[in-house]
């Protein structure tokens, strides 16, 4: 297998803090790759180099000559007073595709994307539908590898499971980073961790993220008992020295050299089991053995002349956990909203248990002062220690909790990141006993290691758990029930994701596509018809009189008769969206068609 590109002893520094050393990696053709580590390993870092962004501080990165590297970076730049449309067009203009070739490539593209209105400014569009923009943009440019940087971070679990689909039928190679371990299951055929924990500074496997996940099990549990055995048998060594053993034969000469070698590799070892140090969450229960802590009945709530959702009922008491997923705008936060008692709910009711105590983790960050320093915001009653569980722990030790170190604590919380926005409030709620957790979108930011840590925490947690997430994997694993919010249907509890996936696929009918089973097909299977012949053959002319009918409906919803009649101006909105659906069909059904015709030829 032919290589794309090779890192050659590469290292990279920001200031004081190396990122990765004498990294040497090989990437062929046809990878599929998840990329992981922990929060400033340097991940998006090696994307950028990989992408030819930024150079490496020593080393090479040697690539092969001909193939389009095409880079997606976490934060998308998207020109705010351009449409959909403009947006990919300008995309490919400078490409050799010519403008027949272009405009089949956005058509197409538009319709893969599910965007029904081209003309939309991309200012207007959502954070979820900006990043599918992004995601449609650069697909446009047909990469020969795709490098990915958390892709799924603004994506609910439509959009998810939209980029799954392409990801799984890509006829590119691709890196993707990513901390949804689900996704990373589903789309990636091999996963490599970077981190200084790895004697080679990574850990590759060929193998989906499970395999994965034990291989790398056994790999740091080895490195852990290697450094027990040779901490012992560095003991027996120190005691010999000890004695004043002095080189005068080659035999004690040997031996203390052999010594000195060993205490090399042991500190090496201690350095690198170190590193894999993680955050310590422990929340903190009331300790009431009260049996129903929270019951909601007929719960009802919509946003204008928008239902959210309806008829929910359900029970919370210790040890249970209930997570809660949908769409972006299907009332997951108004749910938990009512259940804090910050809003009320159109009908139904909740009873709580008396003096309930709530903590909530807000995904806004809200309750965050910005302008506090991160030793006062971890440490909201003020002086050097904080009190946990009855006992006062000093304020450096209880930031080490949280992989903070000492010297950023005088530092603003303006300045911080995401994720260690994050886990100042988990650090927040552990100070206070509660006896339900409200937890929303609390994995956003997390690495990794940190969900894992936040999955045992929350299994642990004596109390009730409402947790709203999209992270699948996390969810499956810590709740005992799923509520399932979609505002087209009826509000339904399952028992895992799964089930909510064969739910929603019984339940969406699919835009019109060609069967994949029809695309996976032998070659001999495939006959290209006359018939298929004529289609082809008259297909541009479709397409051409379905884009000059999209041009006059276009048209007619700018005329004034049609802007002040609500009824006329939903009507032709509503015929403008068919035939835009039409154009989309039709492009897809021409790539079809030509695909086939390949096959036969072949």
């Amino acid at each position: 297998m032919s290589l794309i590109f090779s890192l050659k002893n590469v290292s990279k520094t920001y200031g004081d803090d190396t990122l990765f050393q004498d990294l040497s990696i090989d990437f062929k053709l046809n990878e599929q790759l998840g990329l992981i580590g922990m929060n400033g390993s340097g991940k998006s870092t090696l994307l950028k180099l990989i992408a030819g962004k930024i150079l490496p501080d020593t080393g090479e990165l040697i690539t092969k000559t001909g193939l389009r590297f095409i880079y997606l970076a976490q934060e998308d730049i998207l020109d705010p007073d351009q449409t959909v449309e403009q947006l990919l067009y300008d995309s490919i203009k400078d490409s050799s595709f010519d403008d027949k070739h272009c405009h089949k490539i956005v058509q197409t593209s538009l319709g893969k994307g599910g965007f029904t209105d081209a003309t939309v400014l991309s200012k207007n569009l959502s954070g979820g539908w900006k990043k599918k923009l992004a995601i449609t943009r650069a697909l446009c440019l047909k990469p020969d590898i795709l490098l990915l940087d958390e892709p799924t971070y603004h994506l609910d679990i439509n959009g998810i499971l939209w980029l799954e689909d392409i990801l799984k039928t890509a006829n590119f190679s691709f890196i993707v980073v990513s901390h949804d371990r689900a996704f990373l299951e589903n789309v990636c055929l091999n996963v490599m961790e970077i981190g200084r924990y790895y004697a080679d500074g990574y850990f590759k496997i060929c193998g989906q993220y499970k395999k994965f996940e034990k291989e790398r099990e056994k790999l740091l549990s080895a490195q852990q008992k290697k450094q027990t055995s040779l901490s012992s048998k560095m003991r027996r060594e120190d005691e010999w020295l000890k004695q004043g053993a002095k080189a005068r034969s080659t035999k004690a000469k040997y031996r203390i050299e052999q010594a000195q070698t060993l205490r090399t590799e042991l500190s090496a070892l201690k350095n690198r089991n170190k590193t894999t140090t993680t955050l310590d969450i422990d929340f903190h229960a009331t300790g009431r053995q009260t049996k129903r802590l929270l019951t909601a009945y007929q719960l009802e709530k919509s946003m204008g002349a928008k239902k959210l959702f309806s008829n929910i009922t359900f029970e919370l008491g210790p040890g249970f956990c209930l997570g809660v997923v949908g769409e972006n705008g299907s009332g997951k936060s108004t749910f938990l909203s009512i259940l804090e008692k910050k809003i009320l709910p159109d009908d139904g009711k909740i009873e709580w248990a008396q003096d309930l105590k709530i903590a909530v983790f807000d995904q806004t960050r809200s309750k965050l002062n910005p302008e506090l320093t991160l030793k006062e915001a971890l440490n909201p009653g003020g002086g050097d220690s904080v009190n946990y569980k009855g006992r006062p722990i000093h304020v450096v030790t209880w930031a080490k909790r949280f992989l903070f170190m000492p010297d950023q604590l005088d530092m603003p919380v303006k300045r911080l990141s995401g994720g260690e926005k994050a886990r100042i409030i988990l650090a927040n709620i552990m100070l206070t006993p509660c006896d339900i957790l409200l937890l929303d979108e609390p994995t956003n930011d997390l690495d990794i290691l940190s969900l894992e840590v936040l999955e045992d925490s929350i299994r642990q947690f004596p109390g009730a758990v409402i947790i709203v997430s999209h992270d699948r994997y996390l969810m499956d694993n810590v709740c005992h029930k799923i509520l399932y919010l979609d505002p087209g249907f009826e509000a339904l509890f399952f028992k895992d994701f799964n089930q909510i996936l064969n739910h929603r696929q019984a339940l969406i009918e699919k835009p019109k596509k060609i069967k994949k089973a029809e695309e996976n097909k032998t070659h001999a299977a495939i006959s290209f018809s006359y018939k298929d012949k004529y289609e082809l053959d008259h297909i541009e002319e479709k397409i051409l009189s379905a884009e000059n009918e999209v041009e006059a409906l276009s048209g007619k919803i700018q005329q004034p008769e049609i802007i002040n009649s609500p009824e006329n101006m939903r009507h032709h909105c509503s015929l403008l969206k068919e035939a835009q659906e039409q154009v989309h069909a039709l492009y897809e059904r021409w790539e079809y068609l030509e695909q086939k015709k390949g096959y036969t030829e072949v």
